[in-house]
């Protein structure tokens, strides 16, 4: 009977397509069964789960509505439209193409409701409001998503903001991959814990009751798990959350995670180099940072570190000081040693500062603020900031610091920085929550000095950046040679026919192709790198 019975189920599920029912005579009852993932009542059904199905980077696991990133693109109808302005201007948009559509719309709707096109928007009644964002908004966002037109996607991406997708609310993610658990949590759950917190639940699901098979699938997993998180929690990140943005992590945030990665790999054998990895760390972390280090070393590796900071040189086992001065009054060995070697040596000037010796003086005087004139920011909620109101007086000297992950850049960058651009007119992406910044009637403008190259081409240098190369120019222009021959400041600029050598075209450098190879720069041999022509460069 067990043959004849498998035959049949099965013969039923090839019919059935992976279905089958089972009529249980004595009860007059049918039972459906189904060898799918897939409900047999109420017919809901997944496809195979695999690793891809917890991936919004794959196609099988990302959220359809917004492929995976958790946001997704609206019109802000704030940009887009000032209420106080008359309603045919009061659409900020100006690119003529989206602009004719618009005032085509706005003329309908304004006379079918009987307003004149100069009532202030913020005067139609509400219904009438209603329509025109609706119409209007709904047509900007399809182009959005329609245009190939890099000029108009740029016009649009002004006026757009970014909004919690209405179907995944954030977790990147489609429905099915949250419908399976892991000790009563979904992946989604997980990952929005912070590593202190994922690290505890593991343990706990380590210790949880299950079956023999289910502990023998968990068992490796959860303990390579268990290793990668033990790995964040010793570099000090146990505040982050598992699905934190990479690009939203502060500089010291970024590079301890890349060091966890490398304790991780267990590798040995491996000489590390790292260019002033405690920049803009904070002493707790500084330690934490060469605690890493030192981890790093004790799997058999070496660690090169070019550094300035005092503790991180303290505790190297062996110093290399290189000087005694910059640029052409540099590039000796002026020290080499343990640190106690290092400050005892005369020649090094980094010793004198590490015994103490030299020292960088305290000022006896700083200047008081101005009680009248400062920046309020008032319900900063970026990120983990919690809700802070803060005021930054003006026309002083003014440090904000704080351990790594504190809310230095948030508050900073993302809140003050892009606050002031928008306020000031100038394009920006995101401005951080907050309630409101008082105080922008005390400031003129707002200049961002970062570390991003100087210069819009790769010609730029430190004098023509500054100007300085102009001046220059114009000391040469105006020698009696260059006047006799009529040479202007233009003469002297490598960057202009006239003056530079042609060979190179005021490069100082050849590209030499090598088609399947990366390219070979070599030094002109005509001008041999002074980026001149001869007639010029006699001057």
């Amino acid at each position: 009977i067990r043959t004849r019975l498998v035959d049949s189920i099965e013969q039923a599920l090839k019919l059935g397509d992976g279905l089958v029912i089972v009529n249980n005579l004595s009860k007059n009852e049918d039972i459906t069964f189904s060898e799918k993932f897939a409900c047999p009542e109420h017919g809901f059904s997944i496809s195979e789960i695999s690793p891809r199905l917890f991936s919004f980077n794959s196609p099988y696991g990302a959220c359809p509505e917004c492929k995976g990133l958790g946001v997704i693109h609206k019109i802000d109808i704030d940009r887009l439209i000032d209420k106080n302005r008359a309603v045919i201007e009061a659409f900020r948009i100006t690119e003529s193409f989206y602009f004719k559509y618009i005032k085509s719309m706005v003329y309908d709707v304004i006379y079918y409701h009987g307003f004149d096109r100069f009532t202030k928007f913020k005067d139609l009644p509400v219904e009438v409001q209603d329509e025109l964002i609706f119409d209007i908004v709904t047509h900007l966002e399809r182009k959005y998503l329609e245009t190939d037109n890099e000029k108009q996607r740029a016009e649009l991406e002004k006026y757009i903001k970014e909004v919690i997708c209405p179907v995944c609310h954030g977790s990147r993610l489609r429905q099915e991959a949250l419908y399976i658990l892991v000790n009563g949590k979904s992946i989604w759950d997980i990952t929005k814990m912070n590593i202190e917190d994922a690290y505890k639940f593991f343990e706990d699901f380590e210790k949880s009751p299950m079956s023999h098979k289910d502990r023998i699938i968990s068992e490796k997993i959860v303990k390579e798990i268990k290793e990668r998180l033990k790995f964040l929690l010793d570099v000090g990140l146990n505040y982050l959350t598992l699905d934190r943005s990479a690009t939203t992590l502060s500089g010291g945030e970024a590079q301890r995670i890349r060091l966890a990665t490398q304790i991780g790999s267990k590798l040995s054998g491996v000489l590390y180099v790292l260019d002033e990895p405690s920049i803009g760390l904070h002493p707790r972390d500084t330690a934490k940072l060469i605690n890493t280090l030192k981890s790093l070393r004790d799997l058999d590796n070496t660690v090169i570190v070019v550094e300035h900071d005092p503790e991180t040189i303290e505790e190297a086992d062996y110093i290399i000081d290189i000087g005694p001065g910059s640029g052409v009054y540099g590039g000796k060995i002026t020290a080499v040693g343990t640190p106690q070697e290092i400050m005892e040596n005369e020649n090094s000037l980094t010793g004198k500062y590490l015994s103490g010796k030299l020292h960088i003086p305290v000022p006896e005087k700083r200047r008081k603020p101005d009680k009248g004139k400062k920046l309020i920011i008032k319900g900063a909620k970026e990120h983990n900031l919690k809700n802070i109101d803060i005021e930054i007086p003006l026309g002083l000297f003014v440090a904000i610091t704080g351990v790594s992950g504190s809310g230095k850049s948030t508050l900073i960058y993302d809140i003050l920085l892009n606050a002031a651009n928008e306020h000031f007119g100038h394009k920006v992406d995101y401005v951080g929550k907050h309630e409101k910044i008082e105080g922008w009637e005390h400031i003129d403008k707002v200049i961002n000095v970062d570390q991003s190259p100087i210069g819009r081409t790769p010609r730029s240098n430190p004098a023509t950046y500054t100007k300085v190369f102009d001046l220059i120019r114009n000391l040469f222009a105006s020698t009696p040679e260059a006047k006799l021959r009529g040479y202007t400041a233009g003469r002297f600029s490598f960057n202009v026919k006239g003056g530079r050598c042609e060979a190179c075209k005021g490069d100082g450098v050849v590209k030499i192709e090598m088609h399947f190879l990366p390219d070979v720069y070599v030094t002109c041999d005509v001008c041999n790198g002074k980026r001149y022509n001869k007639e010029t460069f006699i001057y």
